[in-house]
């Protein structure tokens, strides 16, 4: 798959209603996808329909207006905030006689530049041919062909089933070495759990301020941008409480909201760790207008990678933007529920760390780590 970074390509977004009510928080957070994957975005192309368009998603007036856009900025690439399907990408792309790519295409490609780990590439690289898989469908008419290939092909194979053989075995070895990955960290995981040490998983919505948290507690210098999706690999470190002890804290990838499955399923053995941990941290922008919806999703994301029941202490970050004071709230059965912090400013981490010093307590002498509500506020 390309990489629509490479030389800061103009591009023209499209945001159709198809009924959603959070539309200005949709374009928002398109823009950001595309800025963060290094593309200048010089117009956004919105309108409001039943259901889509068979053919191209937009329809034939929508169309239209999409390419004035194109021709009057130059663009070279259109981005829809759908999912598209391959017929609805090729008719497009002929229309407008430039590249267009959906939303999934988009995260991709995001992911594919920031994997650093080995483990990370490897993840990328599956999702993005598993999603590659459902374009082999009827429409690269120029790979149906015969073509005399020599050492590619067996005997009366066209190029297409090729394409589809030796896809689906880079994809069969991709899962293998990661599942060889996933055995070593179980071990890691295991002999943790044994010396009885508070495993804690950094969860969220993308840019909720995860990694600078993470940075602030453990001094552990990860990488931290005004991005989405600036944090892919996870990442582990020790945290020394006093009294307490250790704890393991470690910092994953951020959600979003239609997060792609073929990239839950390929994260699976990284998001893993969330779901083994004792204690989430689920950091939320305070200062987001959005913060309601973008709870409802990461507790979404949770549920379907089977960490919905594990414990959740809510952290309100950034509250040298929301104005909110640094605070620690319990529930009605008096265990903290949430805590209010400023990562970037320090406001508030004593009393994370106080929370983290009590929930440590509560393993060390047996109490159950079940989950409360997250709530909304």
């Amino acid at each position: 798959m390309s990489d629509i970074s490479e030389n800061g390509e103009r591009v023209v977004i499209v945001q159709l209603d198809l009924g959603r009510d959070d539309i200005p928080e949709a374009v928002e957070e398109i823009s950001l996808l595309s800025e963060s994957a290094g593309v200048a975005v010089c117009s956004v192309v919105q309108g409001k329909r039943q259901f889509p368009d068979p053919a191209t998603f937009a329809g034939k007036g929508k169309l239209e207006e999409i390419a004035a856009e194109v021709a009057a900025h130059e663009a070279s690439l259109v981005i829809f905030n759908h999912e598209l399907s391959p017929a609805q990408e090729r008719n497009l792309e002929k229309a407008l006689q430039c590249r267009v790519i959906d939303r999934t295409t988009l995260i991709l490609d995001i992911f594919a530049q920031r994997a650093q780990s080995a483990e990370g590439k490897l993840q990328v690289e599956l999702a993005q041919l598993e999603h590659l898989s459902t374009r082999l469908v009827r429409g690269w008419t120029h790979l149906e062909r015969q073509k005399g290939g020599i050492g590619l092909r067996g005997p009366g194979e066209t190029q297409l089933e090729t394409d589809r053989r030796l896809l689906a075995d880079r994809v069969k070895l991709l899962k293998e070495r990661l599942t060889r990955l996933e055995r070593q960290r179980m071990v890691q995981r295991k002999a943790r759990t044994r010396n009885d040490i508070l495993n804690i998983s950094l969860v969220g919505y993308t840019n909720a301020g995860k990694s600078t948290l993470f940075n602030r507690l453990t001094r552990a210098g990860a990488y931290v941008a005004d991005q989405l999706f600036a944090t892919l690999d996870t990442t582990s470190r020790r945290l020394w409480l006093g009294e307490a002890g250790n704890v393991v804290i470690s910092d994953t990838v951020g959600f979003i909201r239609n997060l792609p499955h073929t990239l839950v399923a390929a994260f699976h053995s990284t998001l893993e760790v969330v779901s083994q941990a004792d204690l989430l941290l689920h950091v939320v922008d305070s200062s987001s207008e959005a913060r309601a919806s973008q709870i409802t999703e990461v507790e979404k994301v949770l549920g379907e990678i089977g960490a919905g029941d594990v414990r959740c202490l809510v952290v309100l970050n950034k509250l040298d933007l929301s104005g909110l004071p640094p605070a620690l709230e319990r529930d009605e059965y008096d265990r903290i529920s949430r805590v209010r912090v400023s990562a970037r400013t320090g406001e508030g981490i004593p009393l994370l760390r106080e929370a983290f010093s009590e929930i440590a307590s509560e393993k060390r002498h047996g109490s159950q780590l079940s989950a409360p509500g997250l709530g909304i506020f």
